[in-house]
């Protein structure tokens, strides 16, 4: 594919029946506060705020009411020094990268009595607009008018690039990884579970994501929305991120801007991260996609999938672009028993690579330990690495695999891997995304100068020795069967390996071929072919087109449906699913 091919950087979902409910830019919000107080004796306004939103940009959409009274909800928690200290356990000060997932609720923050008294200063006020805002105001009351104030989690991510510290925390100027760690392991399961509770009960959304560049819409206009999503395909937001071992694959394929250095990732099939651009004829608002997995959960992921992960996407596409670059690290991610004990999480990373395109006369992933290999002596010159003796001879060690494009390698959780320079993998993996335990990085610092977290005491109690040459070569390359063929194309599935749960299917056609629903949510990426087209076997949703390289999510709910070629020129789509 050329570079000329139509992928979408922002995709947009558009949004039926609510054309005059949403409002774009600061005068446009303020005017919608002035027309909705008008009339009225007394006002309370709480606005929550997802830690991450500016919240002096909120304050000023709020200057024209001229509150008589702000409560800084953010004020009545406890000091950022007592904050610090009750999620230490949590955060671990022993590793950079990872904590333990927090079972803490925003409410253990704030104190009682505080609470109280911010309620007698609102029931003192008889007249005019009272306005409580930041985060944990809707603990303070519901009010007359409940707002949420969202942003993006890559957002606030960039955000802490710049300098934005932590939410009530005395540790300023911590590295972005840090920041990062307390974002991840704590802030945002806290502020999860308040919105969560709020999105059926919200009457404004507020979507803070760019910078002095607001967006809102009604609390009903916002959940019906969620709905017509969750039955129909749609593309999230993808974002792109640098890294040292980058290529730039995707730079010439998706037109994506100079950055002075190449792109490794991209992100655009992890609810958990990416947003949803939701358009509602006026007005784009921008709002996490995890929203839309807490709210509509059945429809999106189905009964059966639901059942077993509750409100939790369990599935997660992203891209790793080594074309001209250099090879991952070396690597391998938790058990399940482990990274349930020592991370509080119900399931691991277990993944694939999926080789979307390759170059040059050698392009490779490792994967699994060579047959012979002595435990001791490998693990031995991985320390004698980390203190700069001598690099970790990767070859004596771990299988060189040789890999072309559309080959599929399976990596189980315990399995020692990496992709190696000029390969662009479509990574298909369970969701559970920042275990990797970095085990050797060929020496290299980061981009920032540093050298990168290397996790060798995890990797190393995680390791399956038995996961030698023959084993991976049975197991995980290409493991290959053919479902169905007829004149409409083919279907094969190509894994995942037996202790991963979910299940991986690559789609032929050069026409148009059913594809079989299994009570799952399914996700999609188009591996091969300019464009084609999702159509519904029963017109539930509108023809919906997919280009290549783009990762799109087809709801359960969605029903039915049908992978079409277009242009005469035929397509191959990976899906993933939840296996029966």
């Amino acid at each position: 594919m050329d570079a000329g091919h139509a992928f979408r950087q922002f995709p947009a979902i558009r949004i039926h029946d609510h054309p005059a409910s949403a409002f774009t830019g600061p005068d446009a919000i303020r005017q919608q506060f002035t027309r909705i107080c008008q009339g009225r004796k007394r006002t309370i306004i709480v606005a929550e705020c997802y830690p991450g939103v500016d919240q002096t940009e909120l304050l000023a959409l709020f200057a024209p009411l001229e509150p008589l009274e702000h409560i800084h909800s953010d004020a009545l928690a406890l000091a950022p020094e007592e904050i610090d200290a009750q999620i230490e356990r949590d955060l671990t000060d022993d590793d950079p990268v990872f904590g333990i997932m927090t079972s803490r609720h925003l409410e253990e923050f704030f104190p009682a009595g505080n609470l109280e008294r911010a309620r007698h200063r609102i029931a003192a006020v008889r007249s005019g607009v009272i306005l409580v805002y930041g985060v944990g105001a809707s603990l303070v009351c519901k009010g007359d008018i409940l707002v949420m104030a969202d942003i993006t989690r890559w957002e606030i991510q960039l955000r802490y690039r710049r300098g934005l510290s932590n939410w009530r925390t005395t540790k300023k100027d911590l590295p972005k990884n840090k920041k990062y760690k307390r974002g991840y392991f704590a802030e945002w399961r806290w502020a999860d579970r308040v919105k969560d509770r709020l999105l059926s009960e919200m009457d404004l959304y507020l979507d803070m994501t760019a910078e002095k560049s607001p967006a809102m819409v009604t609390g009903d206009a916002y959940r019906d929305a969620l709905r017509q999503v969750a039955t129909q395909p749609f593309c999230m937001v993808p974002y792109f991120d640098p890294g040292v071992w980058g290529g730039d694959w995707m730079k010439t394929h998706f037109g994506l801007p100079e950055n002075g250095s190449n792109y490794a990732w991209s992100f655009g099939g992890v609810p958990e991260e990416n947003s949803l651009l939701l358009d509602f004829g006026k007005a784009l608002v921008q709002t996490p996609a995890l929203n839309l997995v807490h709210f509509c959960p059945r429809p999106l992921l189905g009964e059966r999938v639901h059942s077993r992960f509750g409100a939790e996407f369990p599935i997660r596409f992203d891209m790793l672009d080594t074309i001209n670059g250099q090879n991952l690290s070396l690597q391998v991610h938790p058990l399940t028993e482990y990274i349930q004990q020592h991370f509080h999480m119900h399931y691991t990373q277990d993944e694939s690579y999926y080789l979307l395109d390759t170059q040059g006369e050698a392009p490779c992933v490792y994967l699994g330990v060579k047959t012979g290999t002595d435990p001791e002596a490998m693990v031995q010159a991985l320390e004698h690495a980390q203190t700069g003796t001598a690099p970790f001879p990767a070859e004596d060690f771990v299988n060189r695999i040789p890999v072309r494009k559309h080959d599929h390698v399976l990596i189980p959780a315990g399995t020692v891997h990496c992709s190696g320079a000029d390969t662009m993998v479509l990574e298909i993996s369970a969701t559970p995304y920042i275990f990797t335990f970095k085990l050797w990085d060929w020496g290299r610092l980061d981009l920032d100068g540093r050298p990168r977290p290397i996790h060798l005491r995890h990797g190393v109690a995680n390791i399956q020795w038995n996961r030698n040459t023959q084993w991976v070569k049975e197991n995980l390359v290409n493991q290959i069967t053919l479902v169905y063929a007829d004149e409409k194309g083919t279907v094969e599935r190509t894994g995942l390996h037996e202790r991963e749960f979910l299940d991986t299917f690559r789609v032929s056609t050069a026409s148009k071929i059913p594809i079989h629903r299994n009570g799952s949510v399914h996700m999609m990426n188009l591996v091969e072919g300019s464009r084609a087209m999702l159509t519904s076997d029963q017109g539930q949703f509108a023809p919906f087109l997919l280009y290549y390289a783009e990762t799109c999510t087809i709801p359960e709910a969605a029903g039915p449906y049908s992978l079409q070629a277009l242009d005469g020129e035929p397509v191959k789509a990976m899906i993933a699913c939840v296996r029966s």
